[in-house]
């Protein structure tokens, strides 16, 4: 079982209103959405487009529901744009989850990213960085480490479909060549088991570069849609191939017993993009809920 003074349970605000596709959930309040969040069992919250700005409003809210921030979604474009510009994004975002109090920023390279390109097949046109990007996006996760230590937070990266760091060989090439006391790596199930990986070998490789984690399921037939028909990514979100841990193909006990054997300290946050009007998110709020108290006792 999991140690429930060391793991902590989150659940991110897209499985309600889609950052990506903004009219999946357009009808949903963020009030709404964090108290069916605080209702569902769950004490923390990534940062979703309609979350308030304003520190000050947020906090209010979320404190009244029990609720803390744990990361928020941080797009880098280090291998296409100048580093400097990049950088000035990153210090502002990493100023307002200090304030907010979380620990962790979840950092994705966006450079040639296709994750947001509805017409592109996400399996024919992923991208591929040349040497000298790999070199710009070591780099500057590197600087992102330095900016992140002087708050007492760290960066994760978290991999990701439609994305230049989405396989295991790529996940190798970026821990290999950033310094592990700088870049750390956010675990997501999901976009692992979507790309082909095997979720379990990763999370053993690398367990002790983990520091924030991603429940997220994979429904088997929507993938195997989604490689049939040439379908996009958002197109494959659209579908449903992500669901909620227990919901579909992945295996999670192995995931919590590797989690537990190694001591991880943490949140554990549950995102599942879906359409709000087939999956109902409070329902699925729930469900991830039980699954996960009854696999590992939190």
């Amino acid at each position: 079982m999991l140690d429930k003074n060391k793991v902590m349970l989150g659940i991110a605000p897209i499985a309600w209103t889609n950052d990506d596709i903004p009219e999946l959930g357009g009808e949903n309040t963020f009030e709404q959405c964090i108290s069916e969040m605080a209702l569902s069992g769950f004490t923390g919250s990534e940062i979703g487009n309609k979350y308030p700005r304003d520190t000050k409003v947020l906090k209010k809210a979320l404190e009244l529901r029990g609720i803390r921030i744990c990361n928020a979604w941080f797009s880098a474009f280090l291998t296409t744009k100048p580093q400097d510009e990049t950088v000035a994004e990153f210090i502002k975002h990493r100023d307002f989850l200090y304030e907010m109090g979380a620990g962790v920023i979840g950092v994705a390279e966006q450079g040639h990213s296709i994750q947001g390109k509805t017409d592109l097949p996400v399996f024919d046109n992923k991208p591929a960085f040349t040497d000298e990007e790999w070199k710009r996006l070591a780099g500057g996760l590197e600087v992102f480490g330095r900016l992140a230590a002087e708050k007492g937070m760290i960066v994760a990266y978290h991999h990701h479909m439609g994305t230049g760091v989405q396989t295991l060989e790529e996940i190798d090439r970026l821990m290999s060549t950033t310094d592990p006391n700088l870049v750390h790596l956010l675990f997501d199930s999901g976009h692992l088991a979507f790309s082909g990986e095997n979720p379990e070998k990763v999370l053993k490789k690398y367990i002790n570069r983990v520091k924030h984690v991603h429940l997220k399921d994979i429904r088997e037939d929507v993938l195997d849609k989604v490689k049939r028909e040439k379908m996009s990514f958002l197109q494959g979100v659209r579908e449903g191939v992500f669901t909620v841990p227990g919901d579909g193909m992945i295996d999670f006990v192995p995931l919590f017993k590797l989690l537990q054997d190694n001591n991880y300290s943490g949140w554990m946050v549950v995102e599942a993009e879906q359409d709000p009007a087939k999956a109902n998110p409070f329902e699925y709020a729930v469900k991830a809920r039980n699954y996960i108290r009854e696999k590992t006792g939190l």
